[in-house]
């Protein structure tokens, strides 16, 4: 598992490096957000939740079933949506409600 951070996009707020459990984002001299050992990784998806322009995205592998789709995050009325983005280009949305994320 590991995330992805595209430095085009970046705007250096700083809440993914806020978030991570793991300490393993970093700020560069340019203020741009990014992470250093990517393997380490730890798949908590906590700094895709956290970044307002979608500058992260959570590569899921062929060893996780994922058949090398990304994933981010966007929150849309109150809920999350995680939008999956397929290597043949098709795009699938998961609205979750933050409320029920429990539930199941």
């Amino acid at each position: 598992m590991s995330i992805n951070i595209d430095p085009n996009i970046c705007i250096g707020c700083g809440r993914c490096h806020d978030v991570c459990p793991g300490t393993l984002i970093k700020i560069n001299e340019q203020k741009k957000a990014y992470i250093k050992y990517p393997k380490d990784c730890w798949g908590c998806t906590s700094c895709i939740k956290e970044c307002p322009v979608h500058a992260i995205r959570f590569f899921l592998g062929e060893d996780i079933g994922g058949k090398g789709s990304k994933v981010h995050t966007e929150k849309v009325n109150g809920l999350i949506r995680w939008i999956v983005e397929f290597p043949d280009g098709s795009v699938k949305h998961i609205d979750i409600d933050p409320k029920e994320s429990n539930k199941y």
